[in-house]
């Protein structure tokens, strides 16, 4: 079906997710304090979000009779991550509203096709170069001065399906370790800091960003998020209007992550942008604490047809990840005056397993 603006949820309709992580948990637990319902569609018994839906249904995303039952059963649909298989959006998008649409979610799932459309749609980035063969990837590296990052195509997060070439001399290893083909290559950038911006567009084209985030990465996972980001004043307000110019050119209904580089000091001070991810995103978790709308309200308000809430920041704050068994440490963590915390009610705690995150805050500087 096609969507429309004039789709707007009551409260009481149902609002349903593919996925049920982390992410999925506290789109239930936004949308249950304004009065909405939550139907989590997932494959994974046992999953977090299901504990707070008022249903879940436990199936495969390729499922086609347990998706058109799902369909039935929602106002509209929307996703916590982003390799849910195109098949899937695009089956449920012809029975229901898909908020962000299934564009959004095929430009974001390959990183070729998403450096290409950032480029059309004229953001700086870094270079980049598809990588087919071997071939394709000494010559691109010849370009980059040797060096870069190599990474698949799809299914890639958190450090997974990437290789750091720093030398051309181990351009064939790398080639083969990331099974030789539907690759792309990004050049290595000397960044200051890595930051993103959480945003969200409406249905009727209203965007609202939040402040930039500095970011603090350890083993590839997001350790850290910092607000205030220590960037410019223009350095700030452009990462906003980057995002917003990328929301547009999707047309997107949602919340995004668009990640970004920092690149220079001073009056060479710029922003390249790394990728961007079609959902709520982790280092906006903060936003839970230090607005008075979060991104998880603001993403069910966006694909409910609501209007947008405020994005304004009241406190600074930091955003620590707890990663396996860091989550021991709850009880210390709740004797601190100025840290909430936030539990995602997983049953195990395994190495580089995100268990739950807390914000600590500071008055607004």
């Amino acid at each position: 079906m096609t969507d429309s603006p004039a789709r707007i949820l009551r409260p009481g309709q149902t609002i349903g997710i593919l996925g049920g992580g982390q992410l999925g948990r506290m789109l239930a637990e936004a949308a249950s304090a304004l009065g909405l319902k939550v139907h989590v569609h997932c494959p994974e018994a046992g999953s977090p979000a299901f504990d707070v839906a008022a249903r879940h249904t436990l199936a495969a995303y390729d499922d086609l009779d347990a998706l058109d039952a799902f369909a039935a059963a929602v106002d509209v649909v929307t996703y916590e991550f982003e390799n849910v298989p195109g098949p899937t959006a695009a089956h449920l998008a012809s029975r229901v509203p898909v908020r962000p649409g299934p564009r959004a979610l095929a430009v974001a799932q390959d990183r070729l096709s998403e450096k290409d459309f950032l480029a059309a749609a004229g953001i700086a980035l870094a270079g980049y170069a598809a990588i087919d063969t071997l071939s394709d990837l000494t010559q691109a590296l010849a370009r980059f001065g040797g060096k870069g990052v190599l990474k698949t195509r799809r299914f890639g997060y958190d450090g997974k399906g990437q290789v750091m070439i720093r030398d051309a001399s181990a351009a064939a290893e790398a080639f083969t370790s990331l099974g030789g083909a539907g690759l792309v290559l990004e050049a290595l950038i000397p960044f200051e800091k890595e930051v993103s911006v959480v945003a969200a567009r409406s249905v009727t084209g209203e965007v609202a960003a939040y402040d930039i985030t500095e970011n603090h990465h350890e083993h590839h996972i997001l350790k850290t998020s910092t607000v205030p980001a220590k960037v410019s004043p223009g350095t700030a307000a452009a990462a906003r209007q980057i995002a917003g110019q990328i929301l547009t050119a999707l047309d997107y209904v949602g919340v995004i992550g668009v990640e970004m580089f920092v690149v220079g000091t001073g009056a060479d001070e710029h922003l390249l942008v790394n990728e961007i991810a079609p959902r709520v995103h982790n280092s906006g978790h903060w936003t839970q604490d230090a607005c008075l709308v979060s991104q998880f309200e603001q993403h069910v308000r966006a694909v409910a047809g609501w209007p947008l809430g405020s994005a304004a920041r009241h406190s600074d704050v930091v955003m620590e990840n707890l990663i396996g068994a860091e989550v021991d440490a709850w009880q210390t963590i709740l004797t601190e005056p100025a840290a909430r915390l936030h539990l995602y009610g997983k049953a195990e705690s395994r190495p580089g397993r995100k268990m739950g995150h807390v914000n600590r805050i500071a008055p607004r500087s």
